[in-house]
């Protein structure tokens, strides 16, 4: 396929896309979720290809063809051929440019269609009629729709334990617009993203990955050799030992590097960036919704505040025909003029315009909420809601299923659980009062998420057959002052579930039998 028809055809497809918008009115019927689900996968087997044949086309580094056929030196260019050859340049860049814009929209519009996807998968499963084994939506598509018993006959099932947010799917890029939905972002949702992003981009310390060394010894024929040598990370403290049993005890390290790795906690730039903007913008829509009712309750008068923002904003847009357009300090000092006069007239401001005492207070608390509350509304949704995926899931499942957070690293390091140190009380009591939304307040979440990985290392050969939600609700129930009830309705799993995985945790943690104390101490080993 030509260069500029796969172009072409990608831009096409990608319009496509951002014309079909995604509802999800009444999608807890089954039709309309199979639906949905079944468009965005085959979307994104429709991008997959796309990104492929991109990638076979060279579109991942598309500025190499400027080195083989790009400018010609000074020297050997004429006088003549100057501009022509000036022409081609251009030519050639832009034709880079082009490959290298579509294929990171492409790449944008493949991740947000994961996240949109695996959230679909956590929010529901099928039921057979005839045996009842559960399947997957997935595993219902894969097996066209037919139990393993040839029962055809399925019931749709809403999973409340497991860890989803469709409310982010219509806000996803997934069209790959993801510069364009930043541009629209006010000056506290842009501040709200850089937060969130900062929380996905929070890296590991830095371990190493491999070292490589250059190498010198004598071979059985007596002869000089040098060579270069690579070692995994399990040779970090005796690389020497290493290449000695493989070159001799007489090999000698004439240089030596290691190479480190420090992923981040969400180790994909244009998955942190959809998830970033998808919770960012579905917050916005939450402040638009409660706002109203959170301002009445504290200010002293509401409708005088979004009067005194309404003479701000019309006069903010107004230029006068007698000014010089190109005057912007003429223009500025008018509409300053403009506002304090109308401030004065609606009896907001003293003849000085120096504005009431009651509206600056007013002004004040507004600007709190919105610094201190609104804009990290969005950072504490997706801080739970990644605190509530590591805890109720597994190791396994966590390095199988791609889940709502793709490309999340399996278990997160000390540095990495940094960002679990924040909690968001205010914002926390704001969404619990105002919203229908479901959400605890868990101090030192990061000393939790030691404690699960912990335990899952600990119980990693048991035989114990766990329930992975009601299990993280038994951490926490352990290690806080969080009442159990507030836990199980944080978490939707039964009070009961939960007691029987805090047995299940005390007979690892604390065996009785002799037997088991032998078991657990062939675990630790």
């Amino acid at each position: 396929m030509e260069e500029s028809v796969l172009v072409n055809k990608a831009e096409s497809y990608l319009k496509e896309i951002a014309e079909d918008s995604i509802i999800l009115d009444d999608i807890e019927d089954f039709d309309n979720f199979k639906n949905l689900y079944f468009k965005l996968v085959d979307r994104l087997d429709y991008l997959q290809t796309l990104k492929d044949d991109m990638d076979a086309q060279g579109y991942t580094t598309p500025f190499a063809s400027l080195n083989r056929y790009g400018t010609k030196a000074v020297s050997d260019i004429s006088l003549e051929e100057v501009g022509e050859n000036s022409r081609h340049n251009q030519i050639f860049r832009m034709r880079a440019n082009s490959k290298k814009n579509i294929l990171d929209r492409v790449k944008s519009a493949i991740d947000s269609h994961k996240i949109a996807i695996g959230n679909l998968e956590q929010f529901g499963y099928v039921k057979c009629n005839s045996c009842y084994k559960k399947y997957s939506i997935d595993e219902y598509r894969q097996r066209e729709a037919k139990c393993s018993c040839g029962s055809q006959g399925f019931t749709f099932k809403i999973n409340k334990e497991a860890t989803f947010r469709l409310e982010i799917i219509p806000y996803l890029p997934l069209s790959g617009n993801y510069m364009v939905l930043m541009s629209e972002f006010s000056s506290y949702g842009r501040e709200s993203f850089k937060q969130v992003l900062n929380i996905l981009k929070q890296e590991r310390k830095g371990v190493v990955k491999t070292i490589s060394l250059v190498i010198r010894f004598r071979d059985k024929n007596n002869r000089l050799i040098r060579k270069n040598v690579s070692l995994s990370s399990e040779y970090v403290n005796n690389y020497e030992e290493e290449v000695r049993r493989q070159y001799g005890r007489n090999v000698r390290i004439e240089a030596l590097r290691f190479h480190r790795t420090k992923p981040a906690i969400i180790d994909d730039k244009h998955a942190r960036t959809a998830l970033a903007i998808a919770y960012v913008k579905y917050s916005v829509e939450l402040i638009e919704n409660i706002k109203d009712d959170i301002l009445k309750r504290r200010l002293t008068d509401f409708k005088r505040l979004n009067k005194y923002y309404e003479v701000i904003s019309r006069y903010d847009n107004q230029t006068p025909d007698f000014i010089d357009k190109y005057d912007l300090n003429a223009i500025e000092n008018w509409r300053k003029s403009q506002i304090q006069n109308e401030l004065i007239k609606l009896n907001y401001a003293d003849k000085f315009g120096n504005l009431k005492r009651s509206l600056s207070r007013d002004l004040k608390i507004r600007d709190s909420i919105y610094n201190n509350t609104f804009k990290n509304i969005a950072s504490t949704l997706i801080m739970w809601d990644i605190f509530r995926y590591y805890m109720t899931t597994s190791n396994n499942s966590r390095k199988i299923i791609t889940g709502p957070f793709p490309y999340i690293r399996v278990e997160l390091d000390r540095e990495q659980r940094k960002v679990f140190q924040t909690n968001y009380i205010k914002v926390i009591e704001t969404l619990n009062n105002f919203t229908d939304i479901k959400i605890m307040s868990v101090s030192e979440m990061d000393l939790l998420l030691y404690e699960k990985f912990k335990f899952e290392k600990q119980s990693r050969s048991s035989n114990i057959k766990f329930n992975y939600v009601a299990l993280g609700a038994a951490l926490i129930h352990q290690h806080s002052d969080i009442a159990l009830e507030d836990i199980s309705n944080a978490f939707n799993i039964n009070e009961s579930r939960i007691k029987k995985e805090i047995k299940n945790i005390d007979q690892i943690r604390n065996p009785k039998s002799d037997k088991s104390k032998k078991f657990l101490d062939l675990i630790k080993k």
